[in-house]
């Protein structure tokens, strides 16, 4: 989420909380829940979840091109014990022209 630019108006933020530790499961989480457990091959009941959309977001500098786009999600989750972060990319992954950005030292994910 580093390198989005909303400047020109293109694209949207938005972001949906899930406090689960008492209560039913949306359909939602229980597919995050099922993520980490298939990945990381280990039980896991999410007791809170947050999940961060960009959607349609030009790269920065916007000033440039805001036709090429990315949707993208950060999905944060935790048990109370144990945290997880899923990058979730829409279907052929970062659209962005990475040769076109200020620096080409570029990082999907997070560090």
């Amino acid at each position: 989420w580093d390198n989005a630019d909303f400047s020109r108006g293109v694209g949207t933020t938005f972001y949906q909380e899930f406090s689960t530790l008492n209560t039913a499961k949306p359909p939602f989480v229980r597919d995050v829940e099922a993520k980490v457990r298939r990945y990381l091959r280990s039980s896991y009941s999410a007791a809170w979840t947050l999940k961060i959309t960009w959607e349609k977001a030009p790269a920065y500098a916007a000033w440039t091109d805001t036709r090429k786009t990315i949707t993208y999600q950060a999905v944060l989750t935790t048990d109370g014990f144990r945290s997880y972060v899923l990058m979730l990319y829409q279907d052929g992954g970062m659209q962005w022209d990475y040769t076109r950005l200020p620096s080409t030292n570029v990082l999907i994910g997070y560090t």
